[in-house]
């Protein structure tokens, strides 16, 4: 079958390493481009990707906040479930820069 990306490559059975956040979450069937590396999962693949981040308690790290302020500076608030996931504590150093002008990297 052709890829439905590039159109050039053909698609060939594979098993795919996932991740999420880092975490390793197994390998997954998929069907990966041969010419442009695109891979492609089943919507049942997607479910069993989706249970296994579930139980893994990585569902749901992603969330909206807004910027709030404190006298001359601005803060962010960061969800409990992700400073859990985390493992932030008060008064920890982190280092923050830009990577480009649309997204702040916070490492800890």
């Amino acid at each position: 079958m052709k890829c439905y990306i590039c159109e050039k490559g053909e698609l060939t059975k594979v098993k795919q390493p996932y991740r999420l956040y880092g975490e390793y979450l197994g390998d997954f069937g998929a069907e990966k481009c041969d010419k442009c590396g695109e891979i492609f999962y089943s919507e049942e693949t997607s479910r069993k990707m989706t249970e296994a981040a579930k139980a893994r308690g990585l569902w749901g790290l992603n969330a909206e906040s807004k910027v709030g302020q404190s006298g001359t500076t601005l803060d962010i608030r960061l969800p409990k479930k992700l400073i859990e996931f985390m493992n932030i504590k008060k008064g920890k150093t982190v280092k923050i820069y830009p990577e480009d002008k649309r997204r702040l990297v916070v490492e800890l």
